[in-house]
C-alpha cells in the first residue's frame, strides 16, 4: 500500500472534505448517514487511541477502511494547520487519491 504525498491533505482540507481530531471523527462515525470514505492515523498515535477508533469503526461503520500513515502529528500539523493524529476523509475521490494501492 502506498499513501500519497502529504500535500494532498492540504487540498482535502481546502475542499472541506476533512474531519480531524478524535472527538470530531468519533462524532462523525456515530452519524447514521455519514459520508466518511476512510480514516488516516498518524505514525505516533497512541495505541489506546488507535484501539478506540477501531472499536468505534467496528461498531458504527465496519466496512470503513483505517490506514496508518508514515506521517507524525507534527508533519500533519504543518500541512493542515492543526496538530492531530486522526483524519477522516469525507470524499471517495480524495480517499482513492490518498490510498493508492500498488
Amino acid at each position: 500500500m502506498n499513501i500519497a504525498n502529504i500535500s494532498t491533505l492540504g487540498l482535502v482540507l481546502k475542499s472541506g472534505n476533512m474531519v480531524f481530531g478524535f472527538d470530531a471523527v468519533k462524532e462523525e462515525l456515530q452519524k447514521p448517514d455519514t459520508k466518511m470514505a476512510g480514516i488516516l492515523l498518524s505514525s505516533d498515535l497512541s495505541a489506546k487511541t488507535k484501539k478506540e477508533i477501531e472499536f468505534l469503526r467496528d461498531k458504527f461503520c465496519p466496512s470503513l477502511e483505517i490506514l496508518p500513515t508514515e506521517w507524525d502529528m507534527e508533519q500533519i500539523g504543518k500541512t493542515i494547520g492543526k496538530k492531530t493524529g486522526i483524519i477522516a476523509i469525507m470524499d471517495e475521490g480524495f480517499w482513492k487519491s490518498l490510498n493508492k494501492k500498488k
